[in-house]
């Protein structure tokens, strides 16, 4: 039986994949799915993010050998979770099958501007550093990362519960933030097998970043043509499609 575990971003936790995960499971009927959180976000808001890709990444190990989940696993990461992914199968490729990465942007591939868009800089204080409300903030992140999903849809009420119930600190969410700018990447790919998923509208993250990052390594493409920086919210039946293509041609 082969285990696919999820990584999400910058301050979301398991509870953002939403319905994606069971979509995932229709695809690999035979799949174990495993969510984890980032340390700092979601069941572990309140131990302290660390300023490194690579602590995340040892923390995240720590918690699959916790649950009895034995090697090797998928991953399956996006934006922050898929440089925890990149590191991970550069120091423990044993440990992994395969790697899918999600509207990810990597040093030394692609320059600041495109790896986190300067027009977005403002509200990303705001959500950082405002007064406001859940629901507020919430709406705000649901604007920066999805071109599908309108401002007042139901999502917002899952969001705002998941972050009044596990608010990540500013303290985290800055050391997240810099663990993000910090890491840099190998130049070569790490040896197993890739994925790059790409969202042409993303608004947070330039589509480019993908671009850049699968001509260098040498691995395989695919881009969702109208979907922004949340590709399993905006998409997760499109989503759940190419990684079970991929899977199938990997034998996974």
């Amino acid at each position: 039986m082969s285990t696919w575990v999820l990584l999400r971003g910058l301050t979301r936790e398991s509870g953002h994949w939403g319905h994606f995960p069971e979509l995932l499971q229709e695809r690999l009927p035979g799949a174990r799915i495993v969510a984890l959180d980032l340390p700092g976000n979601g069941r572990l808001n309140q131990a302290r993010s660390p300023a490194r890709i690579e602590a995340t990444m040892e923390d995240c190990r720590r918690q699959l050998l916790a649950l009895g989940v034995e090697p090797p696993w998928h991953l399956l990461a996006m934006s922050l979770g898929a440089m925890v992914a990149v590191d991970w199968a550069a120091k423990h490729r044993q440990e992994l099958a395969g790697c899918v990465l999600i509207n990810t942007s990597l040093r030394p591939f692609s320059p600041w501007y495109r790896r986190l868009r300067p027009a977005n800089y403002g509200a990303l204080l705001d959500l950082l550093f405002a007064r406001q409300a859940a629901r507020g903030r919430e709406q705000t992140i649901l604007r920066l990362t999805s071109r599908h999903v309108q401002p007042d849809a139901a999502v917002i009420e899952d969001w705002t519960a998941l972050r009044e119930a596990r608010p990540v600190s500013p303290s985290n969410a800055l050391r997240q933030l810099l663990a993000a700018a910090r890491y840099r990447a190998p130049v070569q790919a790490p040896a197993v097998p890739l994925l790059v998923l790409g969202s042409a509208r993303d608004a947070l993250v330039d589509v480019r970043c993908s671009r850049r990052l699968a001509r260098q390594w040498g691995v395989a493409l695919v881009e969702h043509p109208t979907a922004g920086h949340d590709l399993p919210l905006d998409d997760g039946p499109w989503l759940a499609e190419q990684v079970g293509r991929w899977a199938a041609r990997a034998g996974a």
